[in-house]
C-alpha cells in the first residue's frame, strides 16, 4: 500500500515495509537526520557540489577520517558503488556515508553501479544503527547522469533494498531534481 501525502515542499510516501520515502527541496547540510550520504569522489578528500557543501559545512574532522581511511583501508581511493562512513563533524547528523557514484557513459550500461551506491549505503546505515538517511541524487550533477534514470535508479533500489533505516530522505537542490524523485516516490 502507498500513501503520498505533500506538505509545504515535502513529498512523503510510506511503502509496504514500513519504511517512509520522503523528497525535499533544500541542502543534504542542513538535514536533522541520522546519517547524510556524500555523493564522494573516490579520493575521499572532497570536491565540488555535494561533496564539498558537506566537507565545508561538517569542517575538518570529516577530511582527518576520510584521510585516516585513506591511510588505512583505501590507499587506492574508495572504489565506485562502495560506502564508507565518517563522523559528520558540525553537521546536524551523526555520520556521513561517503559513496562514490558513477560517471554517466553512452556505451556502457553503469546502472548496476548507481544502485550500488544506494545498496552500500543503506548497508552502512544499519551497521551504523541509523534510522533516518539524506541521500542526494547521486551521479546526476557533475558526473553527468540523466536526472530522471538517476531518480528511477535511486527510488527503485531504495525501495527495494530491505534495512532497518526507517525514513529515507532525498534531499534535492534543485526544482527539476526534487520533480524527478517526487514523480517516482510518489
Amino acid at each position: 500500500m502507498l500513501l503520498a501525502t505533500s506538505r509545504g515542499g515535502a513529498l512523503t510516501a510510506w511503502h509496504d515495509g514500513g519504511m517512509k520515502v520522503t523528497c525535499v527541496r533544500g541542502d543534504i547540510t542542513e538535514q536533522q537526520v541520522d546519517a547524510v550520504v556524500n555523493a564522494a569522489n573516490s579520493s575521499l578528500l572532497g570536491g565540488g557540489g555535494v561533496d564539498g557543501a558537506i566537507h565545508r559545512a561538517g569542517g575538518p574532522q570529516i577530511l582527518a577520517e576520510c584521510r585516516d581511511l585513506r591511510a588505512s583501508r583505501y590507499g587506492e581511493g574508495l572504489p565506485t558503488g562502495q560506502a564508507v562512513a565518517t563522523t559528520a563533524g558540525r553537521l546536524p547528523a551523526r555520520w556521513v556515508i561517503h559513496t562514490v557514484g558513477p560517471v554517466w557513459s553512452a556505451s556502457e550500461d553503469r546502472s548496476d553501479l548507481l544502485a550500488s551506491c544506494y545498496r552500500e549505503a543503506l548497508r552502512v546505515a544499519d551497521e551504523l544503527g541509523a534510522r533516518t538517511v539524506g541521500f542526494p541524487a547521486i551521479s546526476t550533477g557533475v558526473y553527468r547522469w540523466p536526472l530522471e534514470d538517476g531518480a528511477r535508479i535511486a527510488v527503485e533500489t531504495v525501495r527495494a533494498t530491505p534495512t532497518a533505516v526507517e525514513e529515507a530522505r532525498f534531499v534535492l537542490f534543485g526544482e527539476a531534481a526534487y520533480a524527478a524523485f517526487g514523480a517516482r516516490a510518489a
